[in-house]
């Protein structure tokens, strides 16, 4: 391996760990940012301030993008950030951001699993059982992974970040089987742009001025919910898109085996108790991944 070889890796090794550091914390963002506001303005401040961020490259690819697929550019603003947006903060009103990470690793095998069901995706065995096994771990971490927290109706919100990843995984299929001829950042700002500025109206009906003027963490909560548009969104978006343009989609899709571990480090130094079972479905989880990867 030539020195130049080497740099070239050690910067492809920096990036991903850099995109999985901050994929990663966007939970725990969602949580300093639900100490203040709803759910539902932490899902609408999100998507408004990422269109934004996305307006300008809106601008210079909006006269090179077909139209004509405005429908799929749509369910892919909705699938890949506006419902998730709002079903992670709901759902991490009665979970832990710990539990919310773990789970959102669900993503790559509903990605999987929807192809095969929906997008004529090609049939592997051993994929199918790794589909098997994270979905077995999720269960484990969605009845058992802490007892004391996951009782009565609160498991059934383990559900609604489960909703979340197969909305993400719908969205990249779709993006795979209708806007392949579009680049990333042409899908993204024009989706962002579609889904954001109506978010941004609605933020508007709520109360969210009076709480960030009144309230005495409004604007550092404010804080948290905007670096989790501008890193969480755009930034880990462009992270993505050139990770697979030096790598490859697979080697940059194994961001999905970091984004747990870092959620639940901010975790537990955010004071969450962790049980053997969040340990145990996370490996499941990922050993899933491993399974079912291309």
């Amino acid at each position: 391996m030539t020195k130049i070889t080497e740099i070239k890796s050690l910067k492809y090794w920096f990036t991903l760990g850099l995109l999985g550091l901050v994929w990663g914390s966007s939970f725990i963002l969602i949580k300093k940012g639900l100490t203040v506001y709803s759910p539902y303005q932490v899902g609408a401040i999100r998507l408004g301030v990422s269109a934004l961020v996305f307006l300008p490259f809106f601008l210079l690819q909006a006269r090179r993008v077909d139209w004509s697929k405005w429908k799929w550019l749509l369910l892919v603003g909705l699938c890949g950030s506006g419902i998730p947006a709002f079903l992670f903060p709901i759902a991490q009103m009665h979970i832990s951001s710990s539990v919310s990470g773990v789970l959102n690793s669900l993503t790559p095998l509903f990605t999987l699993l929807l192809g095969l069901m929906f997008f004529g995706r090609k049939f592997r065995l051993m994929k199918l059982v790794g589909v098997f096994i994270g979905l077995v771990g999720a269960t484990v971490l969605i009845l058992a992974g802490n007892a004391s927290e996951l009782q009565g109706s609160n498991m059934w919100f383990s559900l609604v970040a489960v909703l979340a990843t197969i909305c993400y995984g719908t969205s990249v299929n779709t993006v795979g089987s209708h806007l392949s001829k579009l680049s990333s950042l042409t899908i993204s700002a024009v989706s962002f742009v579609m889904i954001g500025f109506p978010a941004l109206l609605f933020l508007f009906t709520t109360d969210f001025v009076e709480v960030l003027t009144v309230n005495e963490q409004g604007y550092e909560a404010f804080f948290y919910v905007v670096l989790l548009a501008i890193a969480g969104t755009v930034l880990a978006s462009l992270l993505f898109f050139q990770l697979v343009h030096w790598t490859n989609p697979v080697f940059a899709s194994s961001v999905a085996y970091i984004i747990p571990l870092i959620a639940m480090g901010w975790g537990m130094m955010d004071g969450e108790t962790l049980s053997v079972f969040h340990f145990i479905s996370a490996g499941m989880i990922l050993y899933g991944l491993y399974l079912s990867r291309d």
